[in-house]
């Protein structure tokens, strides 16, 4: 499922109109992505909760040349999904 046929399902869903349901779904969006980028954990009871994470300095390979590089530190998106969304998602196999 892509961005508009989410916004299409939450529209049927909710009998408001596309372009309504496509500006709050944008605005979770951007909440989410301010509140994660503040270093905030955002919790969705139910659902599950994203929060940052950090990856250390490393180093690699350059699989086509064999060189070793170095991979810089970096900060990560982190999803744990809450225990209704994984209940849903292991059901009964229909």
């Amino acid at each position: 499922m892509n961005k508009q046929e989410l916004i299409d399902t939450v529209a049927a869903a909710t009998g408001s109109t596309k372009a309504v349901t496509g500006e709050a779904i944008d605005a979770v969006i951007e909440a989410i992505t301010k509140a994660v980028a503040k270093g905030d954990n955002l919790q969705l009871v139910g659902f599950g909760s994203f929060s940052q994470g950090a990856r250390a300095a490393r180093t690699g390979r350059n699989p086509s040349t064999g060189e070793v590089i170095n991979i810089a530190a970096a900060r990560t998106v982190k999803f744990t999904a809450g225990k209704a969304f994984k209940d849903a998602v292991n059901g009964p196999v229909r």
